[in-house]
């Protein structure tokens, strides 16, 4: 499934982030603990994220595809900006309850 993130302010850009992007976020947990407790979103936590991203990649996971899938099609989108980072981490968040209530439904435990 695909699903569309407004990339900025006036809504006329987006970005268009799947399943997989959002699992390898969580295989990765690049968006864990990434804000700090004052919750703000700037184009530092961007930079911070984009980092982390590089030294995964520069180190033994640069050649996980879905990685490089994930830079390549939401991280490094030239869209994305702080605007983006909070409606993907928005997304993210209610992918992951999603996938919560769906083990749940078929009666499996995490």
């Amino acid at each position: 499934m695909t699903h569309k993130i407004q990339a900025n302010a006036s809504g006329t850009r987006s970005i268009e982030v799947s399943d997989e992007h959002l699992k390898t976020l969580r295989r990765y947990q690049l968006l864990d603990q990434l804000v700090g407790s004052a919750g703000v979103i700037d184009e530092t936590v961007v930079d911070k994220l984009k980092l982390t991203v590089r030294s995964l990649l520069s180190g033994a996971f640069g050649h996980d595809k879905a990685l490089l899938d994930l830079c390549l099609d939401v991280i490094y989108n030239k869209h994305m900006k702080a605007t983006g980072l909070t409606h993907l981490l928005d997304l993210y968040e209610e992918w992951k309850k999603e996938q919560v209530d769906t083990i749940d439904e078929i009666g499996n435990t995490k």
